[in-house]
């Protein structure tokens, strides 16, 4: 099992910039794939990104290619999310979470860290 801890969220203008960081316990965090996703009021949760067990692959959302990064310290057991030029658009509540590759479903979530972008 595998607990889930994001920080880092916060308020911040249209443009700027914030990382997030999702420190999960135990010992197995490399054994997981990782993803972002977030939810704004209203709306119903959405992907925003993955990434697999060794890192060397990501996947994103179109929405935030090319602004989002996702990165992985295994050594560190913590997923990062760095948003650059971020938008209004991205204000959401935004959770990380884990899988077992060999399952199509995150089954590991945390409680969530508010990202707030002003115009």
């Amino acid at each position: 099992q595998v607990q889930l801890v994001e920080s880092g969220g916060g308020l911040v203008q249209a443009g700027g910039s914030l990382r997030l960081s999702c420190a999960a316990s135990g010992r197995t965090f490399s054994s997981y794939a990782m993803g972002w996703f977030r939810q704004a009021p209203g709306k119903e949760r959405e992907f925003v990104a993955s990434i697999i067990r060794s890192g060397s692959y990501t996947y994103y959302a179109d929405s935030v290619k090319g602004r989002f990064t996702i990165s992985r310290d295994n050594s560190k057991n913590t997923v990062y999310l760095q948003m650059n030029s971020l938008k209004p658009e991205d204000t959401a509540v935004y959770y990380c979470a884990a899988r077992d590759p060999a399952i199509q479903h995150y089954d590991y979530w945390g409680q969530g860290t508010q990202v707030t972008v002003s115009s």
